[in-house]
Order: structure tokens, then C-alpha cells, then sequence
């Protein structure tokens, strides 16, 4: 059961969701929106480290100048979720007051990332569904389109994603009765000093492949990659993520007043310090996450999926190239729990673009034996007989490579 210690409750912004809260986006539907939350948008030396830092990911690809240099991409390149640090996804458009939790992406990875890119994003409303939820009651399920750009008008990334937007007092209320989906979990998680070294060791093992060539041939049906292991999942974790790739609203002192002053919803005051809290804090604030109807602090869920992808690039090389990653958020995973994530490659095939790839089905399992993010993705790998190498037509040409040269996006 959840721990019953007394913590405040952050007073929040609350809105209602009735019909008249959604009309005013029909007439938006399918149009770009204005993006104020982006974060990096220069793909340096330090923004890539730092993501690659904020997610856990020691690949020397991500994070070795040299390294990226003797590899066939000639320069030091980006994971392919760092585009999320850029912009995570999606706009907070209309509805204040309604919580947002983002709840899942279909994504698709086109081109790399070089050192000294500059990408710029794109995202459009296209459509929502009203529908009923045990957490929460009527919710709003919002579907956007994003797009990543770089400075040679080359799209590197894309996809959808999912919103649930719901009345915070109704899934707060739920969880006051007694009444919430998850009120049987105990946070934080009563972990035991053998089952802490476990996941120690069981994070120590993870392998990053990376010049080690996988090939097509190689890998069957039934394969399951090497776990990469999140956790327990703390306060550093989460602060090393927004170094790498928190939104806009997070600032400080004056900087941070006078935005809430302009956009009242957007924070709170800490029932316990006093200080000004954006909404965001629900990922590293307990009083926030409650005020939600969370049960604790939880991740972002764009995090998560940076940990699958973590995994995939783990264990695909070097040489290999992640086309698509889709996942669903479905628990949240917690402050004190820790993730075990997996892959299972279920299909092998040349595909309609004539490369050799893997579909992988992928997981993440916490210490309760919950899927907190199922998924499929689909990877392409060098092959031995066709001669094929899936970096080869992804490739700007090298005077580009790392140079940040090309004419900039609009």
C-alpha cells in the first residue's frame, strides 16, 4: 500500500474538462502550433554530453570527440533521442488548469545528429478523443505530430505522440478514497540491502557494443538484448535529466517569477519551503506529484523512452540504425524504483526499402514485474552477404560532418 505519511498537498491551478473546454480546439486541428519550450536547439559538445549524462548513457559515441571520429560517421554525433532535449515531444496548448502526462510516441529516427548541428522543431495538433480512465475519470486524449529540422532543411526525426490531459482534483480525489489505480503500490519502495546490490550489479552489467559489428545474419528470432537498468531512481537522476534536457519553464529567481506572473497556472507555491514551483516539479516534488493525484514523484515520460533507445543503440553498434521506436507510458516509474529495460527481437526481414532489419519488442519491467513501457522497434543492420550498411545513405556529405555548415532551416 502507499505510505500514509503526512505530506503536504501543493495547491495547484485546477480547470474543469467539460465540452466547453474543448471546443476551442476544433478550430485548431491540424495546424502548427507555436513552440515556447524549447531547450537546446545547438547540438555542442556539452549538450550532447549533458543528455547523454541526464539519461544514463556512457556509449563513447554520444560523448568522445575522437571516438566519433574513427567511426564511419566521421564526427562525434548525438543519441538518437536527443532531439528530445531539444523539445520534448509536444506543446502545452489550451486547457489550464488540466494536468498533461504524456503517454506515448511512435518515433522515427531519419538522419544522425552531428556535434555543431542546429535543429530546429516543428509540431502540429492533429486530432483528440474524450474517453474515461480509472485514474482519473474524463480525460482528453491528445494526439500532436512533431518534427526535428537541421540547418540544411533535413528532417532527422519525427513522429507522434499522445497527451492525457485530465482534472487533477478528480484523480486526486480518487486517490483520497482510496478509489486510485495504483494505491496498492508502497512508495517509497521498501527495498532490502540484498535486493539494492542486485540492482547494482544487475546496472553495472550493461554492454554498449558499439565498434563490435552487428550483423543482419547474425541475430535470429528469439534474441534478447543485454538488460540497461535505470534505479533506484533518485533526485540526481532526475536533476542530471533536466541539465540535459529540462523545458524552458524551468528557471530561477526573477527570471522564473515573471514568467508565472504572465502564466498563473503554470506553478505553485511549495506548501513546504514556500518557494515558487513550476508544474513540472511533479517529477522531483512529492507535494506536487500529489496535488496531481501521482502517488510520488515520477519520471517524464520522454525519459523513459530515452532509456529504451538507450538500450537499442546499446545493443545495435556502431553500424547500426535505429528506424523507429514506439512505446507506450503506462506506469509511472517512481522515485525509489528501479527499471530493468529489455528487448526480444520477434521478426527478421528486408524491408520495403530494401534493408535488413530487426523488429524488437521492448519492455521495462520494475521491481514490482510491471511493464511500464511496452514498445516495438524496428533496427537495421549491416549485412554480410547484400554488403549493405544502413549509415551509408543517412550520411550528409563530409565537408558537413560536424561543421554545422548548411543553410539554416525556417
Amino acid at each position: 500500500m502507499a505510505d500514509k505519511s503526512q505530506v503536504e498537498v501543493a495547491a495547484v491551478a485546477e480547470g474543469v474538462l467539460d465540452d466547453s473546454a474543448l471546443t476551442a480546439w476544433q478550430g485548431r486541428m491540424g495546424v502548427e502550433m507555436r513552440i515556447s519550450n524549447i531547450f537546446n536547439q545547438n547540438a555542442s559538445f556539452e549538450a550532447i554530453r549533458n543528455y547523454s549524462n541526464g539519461i544514463g548513457d556512457d556509449n563513447p559515441l554520444y560523448r568522445d570527440e575522437e571516438y566519433g571520429k574513427k567511426t564511419r560517421f566521421g564526427a562525434m554525433v548525438a543519441s538518437p533521442a536527443w532531439v528530445v532535449s531539444v523539445f520534448p515531444h509536444w506543446v502545452l496548448q489550451g486547457l489550464p488548469g488540466i494536468h498533461a502526462d504524456h503517454s506515448a510516441s511512435d518515433w522515427e529516427f531519419l538522419r544522425p545528429i552531428y556535434i555543431n548541428d542546429k535543429i530546429t522543431p516543428k509540431s502540429y495538433f492533429v486530432g483528440y478523443d474524450v474517453k474515461t480512465s480509472k485514474f482519473a475519470g474524463k480525460s482528453a486524449w491528445e494526439y500532436q505530430k512533431f518534427e526535428y529540422w537541421n540547418q540544411r532543411g533535413e528532417c532527422v526525426s519525427r513522429g507522434h505522440c499522445m497527451l492525457v490531459r485530465y482534472e487533477r482534483q478528480a484523480a486526486r480525489g480518487k486517490s483520497s478514497a482510496g478509489e486510485g489505480k495504483y494505491d496498492h503500490i508502497t512508495v517509497p519502495h521498501p527495498w532490502t540491502q540484498e535486493s539494492l546490490a542486485k540492482v547494482d550489479a544487475d546496472v553495472m552489467a550493461e554492454i554498449v557494443r558499439g565498434a563490435d559489428v552487428r550483423y543482419w545474419e547474425d541475430v535470429n528470432i528469439g534474441d534478447e538484448l543485454q538488460p540497461v537498468v535505470k534505479g533506484p531512481y533518485g533526485m540526481t537522476d532526475i536533476t542530471a535529466y533536466c541539465v540535459g534536457a529540462a523545458p524552458v519553464q524551468i528557471a530561477a529567481h526573477g527570471v522564473q517569477l515573471r514568467t508565472y506572473k504572465r502564466h498563473p497556472a503554470w506553478a505553485f507555491r511549495d506548501p513546504v519551503t514556500n518557494a515558487w514551483e513550476p508544474i513540472y516539479s511533479v517529477h522531483y516534488s512529492v507535494p506536487a506529484a500529489k496535488a496531481v493525484g501521482a502517488m510520488y514523484a515520477y519520471d517524464a515520460g520522454v525519459q523513459r523512452h530515452s532509456w529504451v533507445v538507450n538500450l537499442l543503440s546499446n545493443w545495435m553498434g556502431d553500424e547500426g540504425w535505429l528506424k523507429r521506436s514506439y512505446a507506450e507510458y503506462r506506469q509511472f516509474v517512481y522515485h525509489s524504483d528501479a527499471i530493468w529495460l529489455k528487448g526480444k527481437v520477434v521478426k527478421k526481414y528486408e524491408d520495403s526499402e530494401g534493408e535488413f532489419v530487426v523488429d524488437v519488442e521492448t519492455h521495462g519491467i520494475n521491481q514490482r514485474g510491471d511493464d511500464t513501457i511496452p514498445g516495438v522497434a524496428t533496427v537495421a543492420l549491416p549485412s554480410k552477404k547484400a554488403r549493405t550498411w544502413p549509415l551509408e545513405k543517412r550520411l550528409p556529405a563530409k565537408e558537413y560532418r560536424g561543421t554545422g555548415k548548411g543553410v539554416y532551416f525556417a
